[in-house]
Order: C-alpha cells, then sequence, then structure tokens
C-alpha cells in the first residue's frame, strides 16, 4: 500500500468525497462483492467484508481491495468486455498486483517484467498488470501508449506517412516531450510514456531484447519476404480503464494473444493503416483497374495466410478468425450453462475478414456494459 501511504502523504487522501459519490462506490461494491462471494466463495463473510469497505469510504471516499478481490475481477472485466472474442479462456489470466508502486521508473520496470512474462518465448500468456488506483476525484496514473508495444508514424510534408499512421499524433507528442525518434522507418518501436498523478509524463525506451516481432514470409510467394514486413508477437492494451466493485485502475495493461486477422486485416491490411494490399497486389499481378476482380480480397487472403504462416513458423502462439468465432460459440454455451447472459458488440466480435463464413455472424447479440470492465479513456495528450 505504498501508493496509497504517499498520496495520503501528499494530503490528497482523508478527505471523503461528497456522500453521494461515496454512495455510488459502496453500490457498485456491494455489486462486485454479491458476484464474487456467489461465483468464487471469497472469505470473510459478505456481510463482515461489506461493513469494512463502508467503513474506508466514510473515512477516505474509497477502500483498498484484496488481492482476491482484485484478481477475480480482473478475470470477470475480461469475461464482460463485449468487443473481445477471447472471452473463452478468463480464468487462465494471469494477474500481477503492482499497487505497490508509487515511482514512474518503478512502473517501466515492471511494463517490461510484463512483456517478458507474457510474451513467454512465443508461447503467450494472458496476463494483466496492475497498478495503484485511481483516487476519487483526482487523476490517475496514465501510460499514454494504447498498447506497450506500437510503431511510430511520421506525417511527411506531403501528407504521406512513413509507419503506422494510427500513431502519427502520439508520436508528434511524444517528440514534444524531447523524444528524437528512431530511423524514420516504417517499424520503429515508440517510447514508453508514463504519467503519475500531478506530474508530468516521463519517457522510457523499450530493451530491444524484450520486444519478439516477426518477420513476415508466404508459404507459396518467395517474393512475399522481400517486402520487408513485420509486427511483434504481443499485444498488451495499455490505455484502457479497469473499473472494479466502483474502483478504477487507469493503468492496467492487459493481453491475450492475436487473432491472424488484428494483423492482417486491419493493422496492416486497412488502408488507414499500413494499406499493404495494393504492393500485394502488384505483386501477385492482379488486375487492379477495378473493383470487380476482387484484387483486395484475393490480396487481403493472402495477407492474412502469410500472418498464419509466419507465426506458426516462428512457434508464436496466434489463432485464426474461424478457429476464434468457434471458440466464443463455446465460451457462450458455458455462460448459458452457468445461469449468466453473454453480452456483445456484434460489430467487434465479427471477423473483419470472411465474417459471413463464422458461426458469429448468424447471431445476434445485445451490446451491454456490465461491470466490472474494461473501459476506454481520453487520450492524455489531448486533456
Amino acid at each position: 500500500m505504498q501508493f496509497q501511504r504517499r498520496f495520503e502523504a501528499e494530503g490528497h487522501a482523508g478527505r471523503p468525497l461528497p456522500s453521494k459519490v461515496s454512495q455510488e462506490i459502496l453500490i457498485e461494491a456491494q455489486h462486485y462483492l454479491s458476484i464474487l462471494h456467489q461465483e468464487h466463495g471469497v472469505s470473510p463473510g459478505y456481510l463482515q467484508r461489506l461493513e469494512e469497505m463502508r467503513t474506508e469510504l466514510e473515512h477516505s471516499g474509497t477502500y483498498w481491495q484484496t488481492e482476491e478481490e482484485l484478481s477475480y475481477g480482473a478475470m470477470i472485466a475480461w469475461r464482460n468486455n463485449t468487443r473481445c472474442i477471447g472471452r473463452l479462456n478468463w480464468q487462465t489470466l494471469q494477474v500481477r498486483d503492482m499497487r505497490h508502486l508509487s515511482t514512474a521508473q518503478d512502473i517501466f520496470i515492471e511494463i517490461v517484467e510484463h512483456i517478458r512474462l507474457a510474451t513467454n518465448g512465443g508461447k503467450i500468456r494472458s496476463m494483466i498488470t496492475i497498478f495503484a488506483p485511481q483516487h476519487p476525484g483526482y487523476p490517475g496514473i496514465r501510460i499514454w501508449n494504447p498498447q506497450f508495444i506500437r510503431y511510430a508514424g511520421y506525417r511527411q510534408a506531403d501528407g504521406t506517412v512513413i509507419g503506422d499512421p494510427l500513431h502519427t499524433e502520439l508520436t508528434e507528442a511524444v517528440r514534444q516531450l524531447g523524444w528524437q525518434g528512431a530511423q524514420g522507418g516504417p517499424f520503429d518501436l515508440l517510447p514508453i510514456i508514463i504519467q503519475m498523478p500531478g506530474h508530468s509524463p516521463e519517457l522510457f525506451e523499450l530493451p530491444r531484447d524484450c520486444v519478439l516481432e516477426v518477420a513476415l514470409s508466404h508459404p507459396e510467394f518467395s517474393w512475399f519476404a522481400e517486402l520487408g514486413v513485420k509486427w511483434h508477437a504481443l499485444p498488451v492494451i495499455s490505455n484502457m480503464r479497469l473499473e472494479i466493485g466502483g474502483i478504477s485502475y487507469t493503468a492496467a495493461p492487459f493481453n491475450g494473444w492475436y487473432m491472424g486477422t488484428e494483423i492482417g486485416a486491419r493493422n496492416l491490411g486497412d488502408v488507414n493503416r499500413y494499406n499493404l494490399l495494393p504492393l500485394i497486389a502488384k505483386a501477385m499481378e492482379l488486375d487492379t483497374r477495378s473493383d470487380r476482380t476482387l484484387w483486395k480480397d484475393r490480396a487481403l487472403v493472402e495477407l492474412n495466410r502469410a500472418v498464419l504462416h509466419s507465426f506458426a513458423l516462428a512457434g508464436i502462439t496466434i489463432i485464426d478468425h474461424h478457429t476464434a468465432a468457434r471458440q466464443f460459440v463455446h465460451h457462450e454455451k458455458h455462460e448459458r450453462q452457468a445461469g449468466r447472459a453473454l453480452y456483445a458488440d456484434w460489430g467487434w466480435i465479427v471477423p473483419p475478414m470472411s465474417g459471413s463464413t463464422t458461426p458469429v455472424f448468424h447471431i445476434p447479440y445485445e451490446n451491454r456494459q456490465i461491470t466490472p470492465n474494461f473501459f476506454y479513456q481520453d487520450d492524455p495528450w489531448l486533456e
């Protein structure tokens, strides 16, 4: 609880928030506690723990969750997230409790450790590292990067972009903070940006040896490797807010493993990202003069084949969209048997390629946000 003591020392804690805010937190705490005891049977007893939460809220406007409450809450948050197709594995999530850390340097050390542990030599582990919670009414810890491992986007004078166009604003923001950039190439790793409450953001360069990347090749086209395309093995979401029992964790980075289309159809194939389809179509000698030739579709399939082939060749965990969709339907069956409703954002669950060939395409889903869950936050550099 080192972070909490530092927060109190700076004069922030010990100031109970208006009773309305505390009451809202208590309602959420009671809701989560009932789920926890029903599903997990955590001790001490429900009424005793609820009274402890109430006392803490009256004193400081917040409360400190136990490790059991934190861990199971993170798992449920994954289970409840409507945009994730990989929720079948929610109970396998490895939870790292790092709430005691109080400096950006210490947090960065654990970010690197998260990357190493989760990468696991290519046998990806589902993992979350949870840093200190946000005190209600005050800013929380923020990691500026949308993912730990992201490539810079360098905007050129003619409006074109070298690198990832999705991250031009972030690249410009970190340059304003003093980052000189790397080589100005298409796959330059952005630094990690950590901002502690009430402090300026700090930059940290990731050690090269902790980032596993995959050079893409194709099972049939020898020329594909000459394109020089690569992607990183580990997708760690780092800009979402985790909410458990009314407590917000504004820095709670988590990862599963990639579904192939996330890389092939979106990161590399999307016209607003790396936009590789015209390049691949040219190498395939396809007729690109009309959409009716379906050149985009043919190039997209081969790009996604290259992604799956390359990850498998490198021994790195990845799943194809057909298998992921079948697993999601299996997950829905499990949830129904457990007496729980399953909510999903159809537009995110249906894969961005060959959607109608997967079983989730034909199932209507209700998109309802329930807690615990992960929520989007505004970009810190725009606040």
